[in-house]
C-alpha cells in the first residue's frame, strides 16, 4: 500500500477537543422518499465517531452531500437527514440552510454542501470559508475519499488539526489488510456492468488474488473477445480489446475464471421467457441476465475454500426476481463462507439488504468507487490530505 494509508492521522492525533468546533465530513447521501430516508445505514455507520466527538466535549458541525444537484433543488435538501440523525442520537440537531446562517449549537448539520458553486470544482474560498467556521476537521466521509472537493481535500490546507474519523480508519485499515497480507486463499468475485469499469481492479486481483470470478454483464465482452456469440446480451464494445488483453495476457495463469452457463431471457422483463444456455452461445433474440447453475455451483465451492473473499457487483439482474438467482447464490455463498468477507458496491450491498444477509458480512463497505480506486493503487485526495 502507498503512503497514504501508512500514517493516516487518527482521532486520537487531534489532542484535546472540548469546547472546540470540529468540522465532521460524513457521507449522508442516503436515499429520499417522502421526506424520509429509507436506507439510514450511512447514517448509522457515522454514529460511532459522532458519539465519541460529543463524549470528548467536541461541538459538532456536520457537512454532507447528497444527490448531484444543479441548483438548490428542494429534494435534495439534507434537512430530513438532520431529522433522522435526530431521532437516531435522541438528541436536538440544529440545522445550517447556508454557510452564512450557521446556529451556535453542540450539534449542528449544514445543508446539502453540493448547492455550493465551489464544492466539487476544490474551490480554496470556499475550502477557506469552511475552515473558519470550525478548530479541527474530521473526515469520516470514505465514499467521498477518491474527490478532490473542498470539504474532502481543501478544506484540510486550511485547519491547524485534522484527522480520520473511525468509520474512515477502519476502511482503510480492511482494504490495507486485504491488499496486503490477506489470508489465502483470497478469492475476489468482480461483476456489474461494465469491464472498462474494472480492468485495473481485476488486473491488481489477478496479481494478489488465487481466484478471479467473474460476472454479470462484464463477462459477455469476454465471449465476443473468444469470437462466440453473445446475442441480445449488453456487451459493451469498448470490453472486447479488454477482455482480449485479460485473455490473452493472463488466462494462462489459471486465475481468472469466467462462467460456464447462464440463465438468458428474450427481454428485460419480470414477464421474460427464460432458459439456460452454455456461457459462449447466446442465440439472437435473448440475452444474458444471470448465471447459471453451474456457474453458481463452482463459483460457490471456490468461495467456499477461500479464507478471504472480497465482492463488488452482482452477476445478474438481480432486480428481476426470475434472474436474482445468481446474485443471491454468490450472497449466501459469501455469506455461509468461514473466510474473512469484504463486500462492496452499491449495487452488491444493495443485494445482500434483499436477501437479509448484510450482518453476516465481516465488513461491509461504504464506498464502491473509493473502494475500486484503493485496490487499484490510486492516491485518493481523501485520504492524502489526512497523512504524514
Amino acid at each position: 500500500m502507498t503512503t497514504q494509508t501508512t500514517k493516516l492521522r487518527t482521532l486520537d492525533d487531534l489532542g484535546d477537543v472540548r469546547g472546540l468546533r470540529v468540522l465532521l465530513r460524513v457521507d449522508f447521501n442516503v436515499p429520499l422518499q417522502d421526506g424520509r430516508p429509507t436506507d439510514d445505514t450511512r447514517i448509522r455507520q457515522a454514529l460511532p465517531t459522532i458519539r465519541l466527538l460529543r463524549e470528548r466535549g467536541a461541538r459538532l458541525l456536520l457537512v454532507s452531500h447528497l444527490g448531484r444537484p444543479k441548483d438548490r433543488e428542494p429534494e435534495f435538501s439534507l434537512r430530513p437527514v438532520a431529522d433522522c440523525l435526530s431521532e437516531l442520537l435522541d438528541a436536538p440537531v440544529a440545522f445550517a440552510p447556508d454557510l452564512d446562517d450557521v446556529p451556535d449549537g453542540d450539534l449542528v448539520m449544514l445543508e446539502n454542501i453540493r448547492f455550493q458553486a465551489g464544492e466539487t470544482k476544490n474551490d480554496p474560498e470556499l475550502a477557506q470559508r469552511l475552515a473558519a467556521l470550525a478548530d479541527a476537521y474530521v473526515n469520516d466521509a470514505f465514499g467521498s475519499a477518491h474527490r478532490a472537493h473542498a470539504s474532502t481535500e481543501g478544506i484540510v490546507h486550511h485547519v491547524g488539526r485534522s484527522a480520520a474519523g473511525l468509520l474512515l480508519e477502519r476502511e482503510v485499515a480492511t482494504f490495507s489488510a486485504l491488499l496486503g497480507a490477506p489470508e489465502r486463499p483470497l478469492v475476489a468475485i468482480l461483476g456489474g456492468a461494465k469491464v472498462t469499469d474494472k480492468i485495473g481492479v481485476i488486473e491488481r486481483f489477478l496479481e494478489l488474488a488465487d481466484a478471479v470470478l467473474i460476472g454479470g454483464a462484464m463477462s459477455y465482452p469476454f465471449i465476443a473477445a473468444r469470437g462466440e456469440p453473445v446475442g441480445d446480451s449488453l456487451c459493451e464494445p469498448e470490453g472486447i480489446p479488454v477482455a482480449q488483453g485479460l485473455l490473452g495476457e493472463l488466462a494462462p495463469q489459471g486465475k481468472l475464471h469466467l462462467p460456464i452457463d447462464i440463465v438468458v431471457g428474450d427481454d428485460f422483463s419480470p414477464g421474460a421467457r427464460m432458459r439456460t444456455q452454455d456461457f459462449g452461445a447466446i442465440d439472437d433474440g435473448w440475452e444474458g441476465m444471470d448465471a447459471g447453475p453451474r456457474t453458481r455451483e463452482a463459483y460457490g465451492r471456490l468461495i467456499a475454500a477461500a479464507r478471504t473473499v472480497f465482492w463488488n457487483g452482482p452477476v445478474g439482474a438481480f432486480e428481476l426476481e426470475p434472474f436474482s438467482a445468481g446474485t443471491r447464490a454468490i450472497a449466501e455463498a459469501v455469506a455461509a463462507s468461514p473466510a474473512t468477507t469484504i463486500v462492496g458496491g452499491g449495487d452488491s450491498v444493495a443485494a445482500l439488504r434483499r436477501f437479509g444477509l448484510e450482518d453476516e458480512i465481516t465488513f461491509v463497505s461504504t464506498g464502491g468507487g473509493a473502494s475500486l480506486e484503493l485496490i487499484e493503487g490510486r492516491a485518493l485526495p481523501g485520504l492524502v490530505a489526512l497523512t504524514g
